[in-house]
């Protein structure tokens, strides 16, 4: 498959996502509201306060949810610290408060720094398990009495297959995203009888964010659009809560399943990129011998 995807029509769906202020939120943001979907636009850069001047950071909530309603649909941006309870619920209850209901949560805030145990302060240690562990802990929280409640209802984070029990050079950050998948997997068996689908995506190369250039993960031969990620989700979203659970799944996995096969469109530069990203977390991990993406 060349051409475009088909895309779900998401009109009367509203979308609650962390950490949208750039990078893949941002995307997914923008994507799911092309799509129709109402979106609240979460994070802790605001126009607001000076988080971002200080940490030198592009792009604000605000700014994120102005370009969904560019696509015509209402948006809501809400400050959100995901590591307090207080801040998830304030944000989440605001979000149902203005839209009546939140069928979609995408769980994509996430603190990064791949360091050794013995190379990484104990003070980044905690903010790694508390933005992505029990960020994801907090949010599922909040979230799941709503989405209970929903019609065809999701809940997805940003996080990778568990298939390792060691990391190497990076094992506290690698941690903390498995803990992210186990938090959110664990939630699908009890949640299918209410039509909720709790699964993981992940990107099989490194995508191109700042934190990918901050920290030096790979070079643009091996970086993708963030579009890749978004068009995975976008596909999750057109299946059926109740049976497509409890899975961890690759973007090129999902894409693949419909009919994509040249993910060239996606590459910043011409060739294969190495799938940097999955093997961080699954040093075996190899693609399909049939996948040409030249």
């Amino acid at each position: 498959m060349s051409g475009p995807l088909a895309r779900p029509d998401l009109t009367g769906k509203v979308a609650f996502i962390t950490g949208t202020t750039r990078g893949i939120g941002k995307q997914i943001a923008v994507a799911l509201a092309e799509c129709g979907c109402a979106i609240v636009s979460t994070g802790k850069t605001s126009e607001h306060n000076e988080y971002g001047e200080r940490q030198e950071l592009e792009g604000t909530i605000e700014a994120t949810a102005r370009e969904a309603e560019a696509h015509g649909v209402d948006a809501l941006a809400q400050e959100l610290d995901v590591r307090s309870e207080r801040s998830v619920r304030r944000a989440f209850e605001a979000a149902v408060e203005r839209f009546g209901q939140v069928n979609i949560v995408i769980n994509n805030a996430s603190a990064i720094q791949p360091a050794a145990v013995e190379s990484l302060p104990a003070d980044r240690f905690d903010l790694l398990t508390e933005v992505n562990v029990r960020g994801t802990f907090l949010t599922a929280r909040v979230a799941v009495e709503h989405l209970k409640a929903a019609e065809d209802a999701w809940f997805l984070s940003n996080a990778p297959p568990v298939t390792v029990d060691r990391a190497g050079g990076y094992g506290p950050y690698a941690w903390s995203k498995l803990g992210m998948s186990f938090m959110t997997l664990s939630m699908a068996s009890r949640l299918a009888a209410f039509d909720v689908g709790c699964n993981t995506f992940w990107p099989v190369t490194a995508i191109d964010t700042r934190a990918t250039r901050h920290f030096g993960l790979g070079s643009e031969t091996d970086w993708r659009s963030p579009a890749i990620v978004s068009d995975a989700v976008e596909q999750i979203l057109t299946r059926d809560p109740a049976n497509y659970t409890g899975r961890a799944l690759y973007d090129e996995q999902v894409l693949r399943e419909c009919g994509v096969q040249d993910f060239s469109r996606y590459n910043l530069t011409p060739g294969d990129p190495t799938p940097l990203s999955a093997q961080m977390f699954d040093p075996a991990y190899a693609r399909p011998a049939s996948q040409n993406e030249e």
